[in-house]
């Protein structure tokens, strides 16, 4: 076919045939009625047809196309289905008279009808976001279809078509001399002549073969899985199917990956990693890889707004053309070099990266003269939130010279200063340039042979193959001069006898002014482009590279497996201000889980204090000093009466287990009634009463006979459910309590925590603490409250939980919150209760009560009550509850808000009626949470229910960050 025929065929619209015509011709040829409705197409049309046990798809295109193209596409479908590990892919179906293709005219115009098996699953393009497994599965399907096809043959793969990239060049220009807005035609051409002109040479050694060619997240099906993700395994629409290159065949899939990528390009190399497993690609198919994306973007964008010239009403390219910019928009984001070089890293092929020969370009400032600044993330430079002034590396940059007369920052540093709170995307921190301070008027001289150019106020010194970058040099040679290495280029700007600033970059790329920062994961590629400048100081000015995988391999291989960390891939954090974690690469996290940091992080009052008595003292509890008889008096004065004696210990496992011995000494007796699906601690004592199957998948079955566990009074799942559950509940303890009785053993007492903390801050049944603590103290027990999670002002709207049920219990403990981190745990009971452990022994703790540990615990008292931090957690956390319930209206999956303050607990279900846990559904959602810069972790017996408990500083500015951020990942997937 000419190309003028192909041009012709751009132009026309779908076929003009209605769904009541389509169903007579189906009825008609095929003895098939069914509903029908209309499925998306650019410039075919096709019916979904539905029989209610079978359903069908009748696609219909102009006679303009060779029969022998639809053909090859049948056979294409049929090779396909013959072969073992291949996706699952449309059959065609024969009509009555045994054809798979017919023509028919309709008012006038000759069209071919086929009719194709129906895929069901859902399309992956309905589903904004793909997780890596995803992206990478599409990798892996797109490559069995290549090697599939491999082999096939067909005279009608032989065949002239707009979408063949081997002519993007003159489609493109055909699809946008049309395009009347100027503006638009200008960025489509400007991107389609760079990618043209960097595929140029690469061509000749591009292989060709029978490609599938739409391998997109249109035509590309899957099931929905248990992990809420749709999985692909089927490929429909085989109407590009031709012979074309093989790398082609990729881009398509890549192209059509961006509007997923919430603006990172880097989100496809997972997808083609898993493609070159299966399909190894050449190098030059490789190289050749980007600018087939970008010229497919050009002629997604062109074809379609073409065709809306054409048909203004066509829903379906309506329906596409803004994730078709969107596409488009991130193709061209990045230069075509940056792209080239990522893939290649990602495969193991980068280029020698070996540096010409580079002198010094500031000959009289010896290398032994110069300081190194560190704005690293674990700079102590960096005070409090200093690093968030927006001149802070001028000013240490500038204090660091001011004691060695020169200094510079480091190549390859993440800087804390270039962080971004409350931010979805990771910020640009990794330099890939360096800032020196220095004399003004100092001498430069050119570091090699290179020829002048400027762009602005920025100096560019220009050789075969590198370019170096400098701003605040005064430079008095002209533009295009060339220099010689060691030659005089000019003077540090500014008067002798000042200071002055200068900024050195080497690009390896002619054509690209870089960015002077780079995202930490797209670091590798943009290090490769932007070579470190350490030469032109005659001084290493690297940063220390990055040990995060390194490290977490030693931590597995020394650090007891028991002992878990969050994420199967851990961030580093380093560095913490108040809600805010700071990795190692400079990416900021919004803290929300941790209960333990109840001030935030790196408080510098705390610092203070813990920093001055250090320097004075640090001992044991037996010795006699003021801190701890002060403390003990003031947590002493924060329970209700008649408790008012302490015990101090080291942790919250420490403190229950501490508890449980005190119930113990007191009754003379050992049973103890605890609560299913609990959570108290690891200690022997602790661990018993806890009976968490998520802690320990054993518990049930491996409780020691004085424990005694009672149905857990959760008023959401449980087997009794809403505000009048409480009796029902009740009596579950006390059938307990009369098989205690009749045992004749006792009952040592009763422990629970006053908020069901473990369940995501459920709240008790109204009255049951009340009602279960007189049953209890009618046997001689002692009731204890473990406040370690839920309590010490973070409901906000009470100190203490048992205050929520109206009740005193005998035994308080509290731990986590109370020491900021520091190992500060504490148990407050009666003096009675407390001299019954007289009998049995002193107590001792090594590190509890220590002068640290209680200075500690006094001034977070003292920060709690001059910030009014308890109060911060009623507003703030009511705030956040309100907007949490917003959710559960909006989105089915969120089945319940729990909880007050902030200790919220949302809690995801399958079903609303059979309340079926979302388990997999939210280990999902916490680690896309972590991708938008927040920290989450899952909790309760089913792992369902986020535990939300951030520090009492937390703001309404960064609630709403967190709710903006689960509406987002709910809306768009995980």
């Amino acid at each position: 076919m000419p190309d003028t025929a192909l041009l012709e065929r751009t132009a026309l619209p779908r076929p003009s045939i209605s769904a009541d015509h389509a169903a007579e011709i189906v009825e008609r040829h095929y003895g098939i009625q069914g509903t029908i409705r209309e499925l998306g197409s650019q410039q075919d049309r096709n019916y979904l047809v539905d029989t209610g046990e079978d359903r069908f798809v009748l696609k219909i295109c102009h006679s303009e196309y060779a029969t022998r193209e639809l053909e090859a596409q049948n056979h294409a479908m049929r090779h396909l289905a013959r072969q073992e590990n291949m996706p699952r892919v449309p059959q065609p179906v024969a009509n009555g008279a045994g054809a798979e293709i017919f023509r028919e005219t309709v008012d006038g115009r000759d069209y071919q009808f086929r009719l194709l098996t129906f895929l069901d699953g859902e399309p992956l393009t309905r589903r904004k976001h793909l997780a890596e497994p995803v992206v990478r599965q599409l990798g892996t399907l797109s490559a069995r279809v290549a090697t599939g096809l491999a082999e096939f043959r067909h005279p009608g793969l032989e065949r002239d078509l707009q979408w063949d990239l081997r002519k993007a060049g003159p489609i493109a220009l055909s699809l946008l001399a049309g395009l009347s807005d100027h503006q638009k035609r200008d960025r489509i051409a400007k991107a389609m002549i760079a990618a043209m002109r960097r595929l140029k040479p690469l061509t000749s050694d591009l292989r060709t073969q029978a490609i599938h060619h739409d391998i997109t997240d249109d035509n590309v099906v899957g099931m929905l899985q248990r992990d809420g993700r749709v999985h692909p395994d089927g490929v429909i629409d085989f109407g590009d199917v031709l012979n074309g290159w093989l790398v082609a065949d990729l881009a398509v899939t890549c192209a059509s990956l961006l509007h997923h990528a919430d603006g990172d390009p880097f989100y496809i190399l997972p997808a083609i990693e898993a493609y070159h497993a299966i399909y190894p690609l050449k190098e030059s198919e490789l190289r050749a890889l980007w600018p087939l994306v970008v010229a497919r973007a050009g002629i997604l964008v062109a074809s379609s707004e073409k065709q809306l010239s054409i048909e203004p009403d066509n829903d379906y390219v309506l329906g596409n053309i803004e994730h078709e910019w969107t596409i488009f928009d991130i193709a061209t984001s990045v230069p075509l070099s940056l792209m080239e070089t990522a893939i290649l890293r990602r495969l193991g092929l980068g280029r020698d990266m070996t540096l010409p020969a580079i002198g010094r370009l500031l000959p009289d400032l010896p290398p032994e003269q110069f300081g190194l600044t560190d704005l690293s993330v674990q700079s102590l430079d960096f005070i409090a939130d200093n690093w968030a002034d927006q001149e802070i590396d001028w000013k240490l940059l500038a204090k660091a010279a001011a004691s060695t007369g020169v200094a510079t920052t480091r190549y390859g540093e993440h800087r804390l200063s270039y962080t971004k709170v409350r931010s979805e995307r990771e910020p640009a921190t990794f330099a890939l340039h360096v800032d020196v301070c220095l004399p003004a008027a100092s001498r430069a001289i050119a570091p090699f042979a290179a020829v002048i150019s400027r762009n602005g106020h920025r100096l560019m010194l220009r050789s075969d193959d590198l370019v170096l970058h400098v701003d605040g040099l005064d430079c008095p040679l002209d533009e295009g001069m060339t220099v010689d290495a060691g030659q005089d280029i000019g003077l540090i700007a500014g008067e002798p006898g000042s200071v002055g600033g200068l900024r050195l970059q080497l690009c390896r790329d002619p054509d690209l002014v870089p960015p002077l920062f780079s995202r930490p994961s797209h670091a590798g590629a943009w290090s490769d482009l932007c070579p470190s400048p350490s030469a032109l100081l005659g001084l290493d000015i690297e940063a220390p590279r990055l040990r995060q995988e390194e490290l977490l391999a030693l931590r597995h291989r020394h650090f007891a497996k028991p002992q878990k960390n969050y994420y199967a891939h851990p961030p580093e954090i380093e560095r913490g201000w108040k809600e805010h974690m700071f990795a190692i690469d400079g990416r900021s996290y919004l803290d929300m889980v941790n209960n333990v940091a109840i001030l935030g992080h790196a408080d510098p009052r705390l610092a203070r204090a813990v920093g001055r008595q250090w320097a004075m003292l640090n001992t044991n509890s037996r010795f006699h000093y003021a801190a701890v008889a002060e403390f003990s008096a003031r947590l002493a004065q924060l329970a209700p009466d008649p408790l008012d004696t302490v015990f101090l210990v080291n942790s919250g496992s420490e403190a229950v287990d501490l508890a449980l011995r005190l119930a113990w000494a007191h009754t003379g007796s050992r049973n103890t009634i605890s609560l299913l699906e609990a959570y108290h601690g690891w200690t022997v004592a602790s661990d018993a009463v806890s009976t968490s199957i998520a802690d320990n998948p054993r518990a049930l079955e491996t409780r020691p006979d004085w424990v005694h566990p009672v149905t857990a009074p959760n008023t959401y799942r449980g087997p009794f459910r809403g505000p009048q559950s409480t009796r029902h509940y009740l009596e579950s303890v006390r059938a307990k309590l009369e098989e205690i009785d009749e045992s004749g053993g006792g009952l040592a007492g009763f422990i629970c925590e006053s908020v069901y903390g473990n369940a995501g801050g459920i709240p008790l049944p109204p009255g049951y603490l009340k009602e279960v603590y007189v049953l209890v103290r009618e046997r001689g027990g002692v009731c204890i409250a473990d406040e370690v999670q839920v309590g010490y002002g973070r409901l906000g709207h009470h100190f203490w939980g048992f205050e929520q049920q109206a009740v005193v219990p005998d035994i308080i403990t509290v731990a986590k919150g109370m020491g900021n981190g520091q190992p500060l745990g504490a148990v407050i009971t009666t003096r009675a209760i407390a001299d019954s452990l007289e009998r049995e022994g002193y107590f001792f703790s090594s590190a509890g009560g220590s002068p640290v540990s209680c200075v500690v615990g006094m001034t977070i008292l003292d920060i709690m009550r001059d910030d009014r931090l308890q109060e911060n957690a009623r507003i703030v956390g009511d705030h956040l509850k309100a907007r949490l319930e917003a959710i559960v209206q909006r989105f089915p999956l969120a089945g319940a808000v729990h909880g007050m303050g902030l200790y919220l607990g949302l809690e995801f279900v399958r079903d609303r009626e059979t309340l079926e846990p979302a388990t997999e559904e939210t280990a999902g959602i916490c680690d896309r949470l972590l991708s938008l810069g927040v920290i989450m972790q899952p909790t309760g017996d089913h792992l369902n229910v986020l535990k939300i408990k951030p520090p009492l500083c937390l703001s309404r500015e960064s609630a709403d960050f967190f709710a903006d951020m689960l509406e987002k990942v709910l809306s768009e997937g995980w």
